[in-house]
């Protein structure tokens, strides 16, 4: 009776050991999404809160509005604008179980505007991050540079900016991530010195598999080469018509309007997730596909989920 009792709790105490650690395998990558895929469909930001929480998803990425905007406020538009209370958002939020991923405030800073414009919204929008408990503000440059400047004053002008922009995010303990987006960032030895920038853990990375392949670099590359800055990830595939027309020509896409794993992207994105998980990644994967009222997107989160599954099963 004793020696049964005591293999009946070495079993339970395997059971339980592999539970946690499976579980936290399972726990070191979440997935969540960007409003974007429903700005055809010309949802509020609510209603994209509402289908967050019944996909069962815990977070929610979202574009920063400064200022007011008739098609958001008569509902049609899955942003947030600063002018709304972020204390009361949150509350909402809470009550959902959902909390923002990052929020995109994607101004293109290599433009000459960035530094009367783009500085200064950005800046709002890590404010606003900080009290509605987002970690992350994303921002990017522009798909050209400027006729105007050469590649040397574009990078000192965004140096500068940066620069401006981290002393107010460490503060704050916000996160700027530099998305992979145009002329500068889409290249890996810019997007090594802009990220060097400001030597500060508030500088990170954002990974886009979609940009990244659609300006023509091998998305597993790029990943690789900047693994240990990266802190939130865009997933998007491709389709094969656009990167048979456009890729090597556009630096990124908003969005991706095949289904994830419909795509010529898939097999990369495959491999990105593997290497992540891998690494010990920890953070958020944010879908970025074309939703169509929901369809496209659920079939992509399905795909995803399915991906991400594996590569932790293959890990342990």
């Amino acid at each position: 009776m004793g020696q049964a009792s005591t293999h009946l709790s070495l079993l339970l105490h395997f059971i339980i050991t592999s539970s946690s650690f499976f579980a936290g395998l399972l726990n070191m990558i979440e997935i969540g999404f960007h409003t974007d895929a429903f700005n055809s469909s010309y949802w509020s930001f609510d209603q994209c809160l509402n289908w967050c929480h019944r996909q069962g998803l815990k977070f929610i990425e979202c574009g920063a509005i400064d200022g007011v905007s008739w098609i958001h406020g008569l509902g049609y538009q899955p942003h947030i604008a600063l002018w709304q209370d972020p204390l009361q958002m949150r509350k909402k939020m809470e009550k959902l179980g959902v909390e923002f991923s990052q929020i995109d405030a994607a101004f293109p800073l290599s433009l000459p505007e960035g530094a009367t414009l783009g500085v200064e919204y950005v800046l709002h929008t890590v404010r606003w991050a900080k009290l509605v408990g987002c970690p992350r503000v994303d921002t990017t440059d522009d798909r050209l540079k400027p006729e105007s400047m050469s590649e040397r004053e574009v990078l000192e002008l965004m140096r500068s900016l940066y620069r401006q922009i981290v002393r107010v995010a460490e503060a704050y303990e916000i996160t700027i991530n530099i998305e992979p987006h145009g002329y500068f960032t889409t290249k890996p030895d810019f997007m090594a010195e802009m990220l060097a920038f400001v030597d500060s853990p508030f500088l990170r990375m954002n990974m886009d598999t979609g940009n990244t392949f659609i300006a023509g670099q091998d998305p597993v590359a790029f990943l690789e080469r900047f693994m240990q800055s990266v802190s939130h990830v865009h997933i998007k595939d491709v389709s094969q018509s656009l990167a048979a027309s456009a890729r090597g020509e556009l630096t990124g896409i908003a969005v991706s309007h095949c289904a994830l794993g419909d795509g010529t992207n898939a097999a990369n994105i495959v491999s990105c997730i593997n290497k992540l998980v891998a690494a010990g990644y920890d953070g958020i994967l944010s879908i970025e596909c074309e939703g169509q009222g929901g369809p496209m997107i659920e079939k992509s989160l399905e795909w995803l989920r399915r991906v991400v599954a594996s590569a932790v099963s293959s890990k342990a």
